[in-house]
């Protein structure tokens, strides 16, 4: 399912599939198929031992497709016949206004919820998530795929945990993506559904921000979005940049736009800088802009000298076995609550700036 030129049909597999369950011992059912992530959702949770157990998917358009993809497993008849079943977990990839509400159904039945980002388009919705989650105890997982589904942004944590820069006192990090605007649905161009690109594709840069540096708090000293080149779709963004201080410090960069070249050899060049104390870290997530098809690529300077290290296949994505076995215990290794919400809101946060701006 992994498509170079297309980020919206971003769907990686393991090198390495590494579960974490026996089978039958943690299903889910997969739902809401609007958006191409889903497909590297399912990836990611049936190589760590998940068991998809059931479909729902209300195009009628689309169900024969998903039978072919994914032959033996149940389609439900009704998004209550899911909300009635004995899965754990309910994955989606709903239309991103929808999502909010989705969610708080699933969480309402008992179930986790894991759904694609963005999480929620308004901060109505992120309060009223947060309600339910209080109310109910399940939880409200986010796909953030720039960080938990690519290698080199995983191993970049471990590297910046282990102290290898020191201490971040800066990131920029870039997402470019290419338009590819005819193969597009009507809700990509209504703002009113998609929530803004700063709501939408910056959420990914809003997430690592604040993973790297195991912050959940900060405030955006700046934020624009614009639509220069599409006039054609005035609902949408096709540039979007925010720079967020974060409460312990760290001055964060983030810029998104819909702008990758169809000459470029991928979807979108994204990278992320990351400046510390004692040293940098480069990450080339893709593909190696000018020089190579190679992906996970990172570039490592610090007192010790300098590095290149090649990580796709040496990783593995460890977020989903970790995201299961939350769901069974009750922890939070994968991703804790108050960062899934965090992100979602500083991004938003970022939009509301945006937005009074324009």
């Amino acid at each position: 399912m992994t498509n170079a030129n297309d980020g919206m049909n971003y769907a990686p597999t393991a090198a390495k599939p590494q579960p974490v369950v026996n089978p039958g011992q943690f299903s889910f059912a997969a739902a809401h198929f609007d958006h191409g992530h889903i497909y590297g959702m399912i990836n990611g949770l049936t190589e760590a031992g998940a068991e998809l157990a059931m479909i729902y998917e209300p195009d009628a358009t689309r169900i024969e497709s998903l039978k072919e993809k994914f032959p033996g497993v149940h389609i439900a008849a009704s998004f209550e016949e899911v909300l009635a079943s004995d899965v754990h977990l309910v994955a989606a990839a709903a239309i991103p206004n929808q999502r909010g509400p989705i969610g708080c159904q699933v969480m309402q039945a008992g179930k986790d919820y894991f759904t694609d980002k963005c999480p929620f388009t308004s901060l109505e919705q992120l309060a009223e998530a947060e309600k339910v989650v209080a109310a109910t105890g399940q939880k409200y997982m986010v796909y953030y795929s720039e960080r938990v589904h690519v290698e080199s942004a995983w191993y970049a944590d471990q590297l910046i945990q282990d102290g290898v820069i020191g201490d971040i006192v800066h990131m920029e990090i870039f997402g470019p993506h290419r338009l590819g605007k005819a193969g597009r649905p009507d809700w990509f161009f209504d703002k009113a559904q998609y929530g803004g690109i700063l709501t939408d594709i910056a959420s990914h840069q809003f997430d690592q921000f604040l993973h790297y540096t195991r912050c959940t708090k900060g405030s955006i000293a700046h934020a624009a979005v614009d639509n220069r080149a599409n006039a054609d779709k005035p609902g949408l963004e096709d540039v979007g940049q925010a720079v967020m201080i974060l409460e312990n410090g760290v001055q964060c960069f983030s810029r998104v736009n819909w702008f990758t070249p169809d000459g470029m050899r991928g979807w979108g060049d994204g990278r992320s800088f990351i400046t510390g104390t004692k040293g940098t870290i480069e990450i080339r997530k893709y593909f190696d802009f000018g020089r190579s098809n190679d992906s996970d690529t990172i570039i490592l300077a610090n007192n010790e000298g300098e590095q290149v290290m090649q990580v796709k296949g040496q990783v593995g994505f460890p977020f989903f076995g970790q995201l299961i076995l939350d769901c069974l215990n009750r922890t939070e290794n994968a991703m804790t609550q108050e960062h899934a919400f965090a992100a979602s809101r500083l991004s938003l946060q970022a939009q509301a700036v945006a937005d009074q701006a324009r």
